[in-house]
């Protein structure tokens, strides 16, 4: 079979390559080896698609990505979060602003993305090839000659888009293959990493605290008391330690730390329940409960302070007597609780792996691709898009954004 254009990965960046270079007139075959398109997009925003970022500024936009952000300028130019929501907009998909800047679907369900970019396939005349897995690429010289799949057939185009994701979620069809052939092809891949995923904390209370979610509190890293990242939201407690947008935006920072020689320092989180209220605030409003609950257990007069799931643990980190009165408790005790309150220690000891982490880091050196074509700098006919490049950025939408700005330029 032969095509203008080949697009290997029916994920995000996958469909809007293969939908905008069919759009361009060009005779474009898309080839998933799951039997549906977008399986891991429909998983997105807690399967209501967080499609973009409300950050319509493009160097502020970049800037989200880290040192590498600067590579998506021209991206962000031509396909930025503005004209994905006009993209969405134009095929009658309504979208709402959330907090956060977060932008999803109005009728907060993924299928609803997947079904418009379907359409956005069949209208602009991209053969889809689903349920079919490709074996091997075949390159002649410094070009893609023809791929091969797993039922031997082979596939024959000018140019060729790799936009096969990354290694997060396996069981959805992410077997990392496309950076085995990228590597082949005779490019770099930096080391591959989980990313935005949940951290192992070492002490035993937080099985206690399983399932709490947590609303506006913040998180600071530390490495030898010297703070490396914070973050301000939303925290949930598991067995195995914590989860929740604040915690899997400080994964990366948390993994690189922990990945540091053992002489650089021990790593250390501070929980802060209480940001609005800076120690002083907070001591008096511990006072004004104190006196309200002064005839009562010191174990019941955190009520109106804290979930009830997190009291107990409370009581017990701070070593003041459970039975103790309230109206007993010393000055110093009631400064050591609130000390606790606003820096609740936590030893992380490693991060979940790819099989719970939402992206990978790392991935096809950026050096190695024109920014302005998604084009490779080795390989004559070969663009890459999505996942699969050494790009990777917080939740909100941001990473989802790559997707849509790399494929879109791949495709044109």
């Amino acid at each position: 079979m032969e095509y203008d254009v080949a697009v290997i990965g029916g994920g995000p960046a996958g469909m809007i390559a293969a939908g905008r270079a069919g759009e361009a007139g060009a005779r474009v075959v898309l080839i998933e080896k799951n039997n549906s398109l977008g399986k891991k997009l429909l998983i997105t925003g807690k399967g209501r698609c967080n499609i973009t970022q409300s950050k319509f500024d493009g160097k502020d936009l970049a800037d989200k990505y880290g040192r590498e952000g600067r590579f998506l300028l021209y991206g962000l130019s031509v396909f930025g979060p503005k004209q994905v929501v006009d993209f969405f907009e134009n095929l009658k998909l309504k979208t709402k602003v959330e907090r956060g800047g977060r932008i999803f679907p109005k009728s907060d369900k993924a299928e609803d993305v997947l079904q418009v970019l379907r359409s956005y396939l069949v209208k602009n005349g991209v053969k889809i090839l689903a349920g079919k897995a490709v074996k091997k690429i075949i390159k002649k010289n410094n070009r893609i000659d023809c791929i091969v799949l797993e039922n031997r057939e082979e596939i024959t185009a000018g140019k060729y888009i790799i936009a096969t994701g990354g290694k997060s979620y396996p069981t959805l069809g992410s077997s990392g293959n496309g950076f085995r052939w990228a590597e082949y092809l005779g490019h770099t891949i930096v080391k591959l990493k989980p990313a935005l995923t949940p951290i192992k904390i070492k002490e035993r209370w937080l099985k206690y605290a399983q399932g709490l979610s947590l609303k506006n509190v913040s998180i600071t890293v530390y490495q030898n008391n010297k703070k490396q990242d914070s973050r301000f939201g939303e925290l949930l407690f598991a067995h195995f330690g914590i989860s929740g947008p604040i915690v899997l935006n400080i994964s990366k920072k948390v993994g690189e730390l922990l990945n540091l020689p053992a002489a650089m320092g021990e790593v250390k989180l501070a929980l802060d329940l209480k940001p609005a209220l800076d120690f002083e605030r907070l001591d008096k409003r511990l006072q004004r409960d104190f006196i309200k609950f002064k005839k009562k257990l010191f174990k019941n007069s955190l009520d109106d302070l804290l979930p009830e799931k997190l009291i107990n643990i409370i009581v017990k980190l701070s070593g003041i007597n459970g039975n103790k009165l309230v109206n007993e408790i010393t000055k110093s005790e009631r400064h050591k609780l609130v000390k606790l309150l606003k820096e609740m220690e936590m030893t992380p000891v490693g991060l979940l792996g790819f099989d719970k982490a939402i992206i990978t880091s790392g991935g096809v050196s950026l050096k190695e691709i024109d920014a302005k074509t998604m084009k490779s700098k080795i390989i004559d006919n070969l663009y890459f898009a999505g996942e699969i490049l050494n790009l990777d950025g917080p939740t909100g939408g941001y990473n989802l954004q790559i997707c849509w700005s790399t494929g879109y330029v791949a495709g044109s």
